[in-house]
C-alpha cells in the first residue's frame, strides 16, 4: 500500500532519525545507529527523514556514513530554519540561510542531492515568496527535489503553494495531537500535498511502555512537556491504559495501533516514527501491513483526543514558534 510522497511512491512507514541524536535523552553508539539505519534499509525502510539541528549535524553524517553508498536505494528528506548556536535560537528561513544550510547539509549528508528540503519552522521575518524563491531555485539546480514545510498553518501553507508548488507538510499528528484537523489535513489532502507525520506514537506514550515519567533521562526533552508532566501525567496515563487495551483486543502492539490509526486519516498521510531500537524500528514498519477494523480504530480516536487529553502538547516556551493552528 505505497503512497506518493514528491512523485515518489513510497511505504508510508518511514523512519524519523532525530533519536539518534538528539532530544530524547543519551544518545546511542553511533555503531549502533549505523547499524540501526543499515539494518532498516536492508529490509527495505525507503524514507529517511533528518534535520541540520539534529546532534548540530550528527543524524545527517550518521546517515551519511550509514547508507549514502546506497543512495539510490531510498528517499532522503533534510530540514532547514530552526538556528541552535550556542545561546543564539531563532527562526531563519531567509534565502541566504537556506542556501547556506541545505549546502552544509549535503556535505554532512555525503550526497548531491535530496528530495526533499523542509523549512522546519514558519519564518515571519521572511516573505513567503522569498524562502519558497529559495527553495525553487534550489530544484532547479538539482539539488532537492521537492520542498515541504513544518508546523505551518493552512494559510501559510496555501500561500507558499500559489508561489511554486509544494510536495510536503511535516507537522505533529497522533491521537493526542490533533492540531492537524483545524485546518492543514483538509489543505494538504485539496492541494494534493502529502501529510508527514512525525511523533504518530506520542512521543513514546502510545509505546506500550513507558509508565513513569520519573525514569526519563536528564536531558530527555519530553521532562518539559506538559502532558509528561506531574498531574497531567497520571490522568494521560489512565487511557493509556485503556489504548492499551484496545492494541491487545486488536491483537496489535500499542505503536502499532497508534500508527495505523493516523495512518488512516488519509490516502496521502505518512508517517515517521523515531526509534533507538532495530526491534521497534521491525514493529513499526510492519504497520504499514496490518489491516484493523475501522471500528476499533474509532474506538480509539474517541478514547484519545484533544478533548481528553490533560495539558498542552509543547512547554510555552516553545509554542510561539508554532504556525499550525491550535486549540483555543
Amino acid at each position: 500500500m505505497k503512497r506518493q510522497l514528491a512523485n515518489h511512491a513510497l511505504n508510508p512507514v518511514g523512519l524519523g532519525c532525530m533519536n539518534v541524536a538528539w532530544a530524547y535523552g543519551n544518545a546511542p553508539s553511533r555503531a549502533d545507529a549505523v547499524a540501526l539505519f543499515r539494518h532498516a534499509l536492508d529490509q527495505g525502510c525507503a524514507h529517511f527523514d533528518t534535520a541540520n539541528i539534529y546532534g548540530g549535524g550528527t543524524s545527517e553524517e550518521i546517515l551519511g556514513e550509514a547508507i549514502m553508498d546506497r543512495r539510490g536505494e531510498f528517499f532522503l528528506a533534510t530540514k532547514t530554519g530552526i538556528v541552535v548556536d550556542g545561546p543564539r535560537r531563532g527562526i531563519d528561513c531567509s534565502p541566504e540561510a537556506i542556501t547556506a544550510s541545505l549546502d552544509a547539509s549535503l556535505k554532512r549528508l555525503g550526497t548531491d542531492h535530496v528530495d526533499l528540503f523542509y523549512m522546519h519552522r514558519f519564518d515571519p521575518k521572511v516573505p513567503i515568496a522569498d524562502s519558497v524563491g529559495a527553495m525553487a531555485r534550489a530544484i532547479e539546480a538539482g539539488k532537492i527535489g521537492a520542498y515541504g514545510v513544518s508546523e505551518w498553518s493552512a494559510a501559510h501553507i496555501r500561500e507558499a503553494h500559489a508561489v511554486h508548488p509544494m510536495a510536503a507538510v511535516q507537522t505533529e499528528y497522533s491521537l493526542w495531537t490533533r492540531n492537524v484537523e483545524l485546518g492543514v489535513l483538509e489543505a494538504t489532502k485539496e492541494l494534493g500535498i502529502a501529510l508527514v507525520a512525525f511523533s504518530p506514537v506520542a512521543r513514546g506514550a502510545l509505546g506500550g511502555e513507558l509508565t513513569d515519567t520519573g525514569t526519563l533521562a536528564e536531558r530527555d526533552l519530553r521532562r518539559t512537556h506538559p502532558r509528561f508532566l506531574p498531574g497531567n501525567w497520571e490522568k494521560n496515563l489512565e487511557l493509556i491504559g485503556q489504548f492499551n487495551a484496545l492494541a491487545a483486543e486488536a491483537n496489535v502492539a500499542p505503536a502499532q495501533l497508534a500508527l495505523c490509526w493516523v495512518l488512516s486519516r488519509g490516502e496521502n498521510v505518512h508517517v515517521i516514527p523515531g526509534t533507538r531500537s532495530i526491534g521497534h524500528w521491525r514493529e513499526n514498519n510492519a504497520s504499514a501491513g496490518l489491516e484493523i477494523d475501522p471500528a476499533l480504530l474509532e474506538r480509539a480516536g474517541a478514547l484519545i483526543n484533544q478533548r481528553t487529553v490533560s495539558g498542552h502538547r509543547y512547554p510555552e516556551v516553545m509554542r510561539n514558534t508554532i504556525d499550525t493552528e491550535d486549540f483555543a
